[in-house]
């Protein structure tokens, strides 16, 4: 029998009403919510930017200043909440200026900031405030994000997780263990919750390391995507900075936020015409039915634990309906990475930092040279400093490497890099692969004791591929695959030609939404009341 009209009317109204209700009812915990449940959250008056950031700051004051101690913060920005106050007053007045409005970021202690020291994470520059923020930085204070903190990272981003001003950042996994460098800070507070989004910066894997250590999602950009202005040189050729999450939707809503042509980086002017300002349009967790993978199988064969998790994980993208390949690189590209890559990052750095720190304020040093001298004054801790002598002994080995008009720094430039970059598209083009991936770090993360000074998982060693990634200047996307039987993050790489970030976001989320491999750190669990309502 069919509802009288006005019956129907009635049932339609409680209907809504009770969707209505479940709707604004939604309950997220703080720790896996995305800046998407925030914007919901924002937009149903259950939370405010103050708010948030108040949570935040909670987890802060427990995990890094109490707690485990994890020593990823640096510099706290005392004005947070009072900027949160006012971008709410902004949210009510004329609405949201982006989906970043009113959130919290935190940055590695390397991008300029004009209101914040930026260190290097070095003694040397304690309390140095630059003339203006970087590129990146300015793009997400308009986008109305809230510069919550500056981050702990490898001195002067290279070596191991550790700095002279900072001290020994530690993995909220496993407080013994190593949370890689350089964006080892970014990486902690990320795994931790002390944010929802975070920015590092990769030379050789320095944001991929992180990543997949504390067992988050970063992105190592296209080079030329984002500006390099105003972020503390390691070397130019390969620098990038790229945002790090917990869910590669919040790294795809970060990434348009940044992207554009900078006159003041040349660098952007390849992204002209490739940028875009919205990528979670490409989002699609269908994304690897149909898709071809291939896997450099190169870098398994080190840890049979992390090589368990990545045949687990080809497993699941095959189940997807992914097609998977196994690829090898040429043993020459194997065995001379690590001399192409050190041949570029050692004497660029000795120029490079010269010319930034002619940009500070009367009072810091002024050469590569200055630096080491002053580091060798430095030899047992004081004043809250800590010798850092892997860093520094880096710093007598970019003394002595070649000049940047020498022949062996024009020739990998010139011939070397072009080779590499032809030989990898030629893998990529020859077996039609959307991606190619491999763990990202090979092995678990290693003892804070057993760190090699110049970084443990993520710099230009043979054992790991992430340097190639910069030697041909391609992305690099990482996402959580699973753990080790000692609850040791494990991360899987995908790998893709110049510009292709939405095709490798797509399959990214599309392995993420099958998989479900992030977890809250042990040592982080919630604190009481930290639940988002929309």
């Amino acid at each position: 029998m069919k509802a009288k009209p006005a019956i129907r009317s009635v049932l339609v109204t409680v209907f809504a009403l009770s969707y209505a209700v479940s709707v604004r009812a939604a309950e997220v915990p703080l720790t896996s919510a995305t800046i998407a449940d925030f914007n919901k959250a924002f937009a149903a008056g259950t939370l405010s930017a103050e708010q948030l950031t108040q949570l935040y700051l909670k987890r802060i004051e427990a995990y890094d200043e109490a707690g485990p101690k994890l020593n990823a913060i640096i510099t706290l920005n005392p004005n947070a909440l009072a900027e949160a106050r006012q971008l709410d007053v902004e949210r009510k007045a004329r609405g949201a200026r982006s989906p970043l409005h009113g959130i919290p970021v935190v940055l590695k202690d390397n991008f300029d900031t004009r209101d914040l020291p930026t260190t290097g994470g070095s003694f040397m520059l304690k309390g140095s405030i630059p003339p203006d923020d970087a590129y990146t930085v300015r793009r997400l204070r308009e986008a109305g994000a809230i510069i919550l903190a500056k981050v702990n990272l490898s001195e002067f981003a290279s070596g191991s997780a550790m700095s002279s001003l900072g001290g020994q950042s530690l993995n909220p996994h496993d407080t013994t263990r190593t949370p890689s460098g350089s964006s080892g800070g970014t990486g902690v507070a990320i795994a931790a919750d002390f944010a929802p989004l975070g920015m590092g910066t990769d030379t050789g894997g320095s944001i991929r390391g992180p990543s997949t250590s504390n067992g988050i999602v970063g992105l190592k950009p296209t080079h030329g995507l984002l500006s390099r202005d105003g972020i503390i040189p390691l070397a130019l050729s390969f620098d990038t900075g790229g945002p790090m999450a917990r869910s590669v939707y919040d790294v795809a809503v970060a990434l348009g936020t940044m992207t554009g042509v900078d006159p003041a980086d040349a660098a952007t002017q390849k992204s002209k015409g490739q940028f875009q300002t919205d990528y979670t349009r490409h989002l699609d967790a269908g994304a690897l039915k149909g898709a071809r993978i291939g896997v450099a199988r190169d870098f398994l064969g080190q840890d049979s634990e992390v090589d368990w998790v990545v045949e687990a994980s080809l497993a699941a993208m095959k189940a997807a309906g992914a097609t998977i390949v196994d690829v090898r690189y040429p043993k020459w590209l194997l065995d001379t990475k690590g001399e192409f890559y050190n041949a570029v990052r050692r004497p660029e750095f000795r120029e490079q930092i010269t010319t930034y720190l002619q940009t500070l304020k009367p009072g810091y040093p002024r050469t590569h040279a200055e630096l080491i001298a002053l580091s060798d004054t430095l030899t047992s801790p004081r004043d809250g400093f800590v010798p850092n002598q892997g860093r520094w002994n880096l710093f007598k080995q970019e003394a002595a490497s070649g000049a940047i008009d020498g022949a062996e720094y024009q020739a990998v430039i010139e011939h070397g890099l072009p080779m590499i970059r032809r030989v990898v598209n030629g893998i990529i083009d020859g077996n039609r692969l959307d991606a190619i991936v491999y763990p990202t770090s090979p092995k678990r993360p290693a003892k804070i004791e057993a760190e090699a000074p110049a970084g443990a998982t993520a710099t230009a060693g043979n054992g790991s591929a992430t340097n190639l990634a910069n030697l041909t200047g391609f992305p690099d996307l990482i996402v959580p695959a699973g753990f080790t039987s000692g609850g040791l993050p494990v991360g899987l790489s995908f790998f893709g030609p110049a510009f292709s970030e939405p095709r490798l976001l797509a399959l990214g989320y599309a392995f993420e939404q099958r998989t479900r491999a992030l977890r809250l750190p042990v040592t982080t669990p919630p604190l009481p009341g930290e639940t988002i309502r929309y």
